[in-house]
């Protein structure tokens, strides 16, 4: 055995530990990969959840603006529609009450009207057409056509007497 080495065995010695060396630093690289891989991975997954947690907040206060954004218009669209509605139910309610009032009105002046046209036939039959009248502030009676022959006064044509100015 010789204690000598020679160029070869420096070489083939140097080759075995820079491929020695080669393989640890790749062990090495291939365990701080994976490692690296993991935080990644696990900064990934913390970052997907935070995204997620984020959205579902957006999502709900954008559902609750909606919501609110509806709910404006609709309870204002609704208190308009029962205004109008009960408005209009209102002034048709007074207005069929005003129109009954006015038809029982008319039906107790129309029957007041006969009333009056019958007292005044009754009149006429029980004076026997004799009527009082006023011209220019004097008073006359008025007797029905061919009672007087040759009347002192006469109003439209009928026989009238003066009556005393005291």
């Amino acid at each position: 055995m010789s204690t000598t080495s020679g160029p070869n065995d420096l070489t083939s010695r140097l080759r075995h530990r820079l491929e020695a060396d080669r393989q640890q630093i790749e062990e090495t690289a291939a365990r701080e990969l994976e490692r690296l891989g993991e935080s990644l991975s696990a900064v990934a997954s913390g970052a997907l959840r935070s995204i997620e947690a984020d959205t579902a907040e957006a999502n709900a206060r954008m559902r609750a603006l909606l919501l609110r954004a509806w709910m404006r218009p609709l309870v204002v669209g609704l208190s308009l529609f029962l205004g109008i509605s009960g408005g209009s139910w209102a002034t048709t309610h007074w207005l069929w009450r005003s129109i009954e009032r006015r038809i029982e009105a008319l039906a107790t002046l129309n029957l007041q009207i006969d009333e009056a046209r019958w007292t005044l036939t009754e009149i006429e039959e029980t004076t026997w057409g004799v009527t009082l009248r006023e011209i220019d502030g004097e008073r006359f009676v008025v007797l029905p056509a061919g009672t007087l022959d040759d009347p002192p006064w006469t109003v439209r044509g009928r026989p009238a007497v003066r009556l005393s100015k005291e």
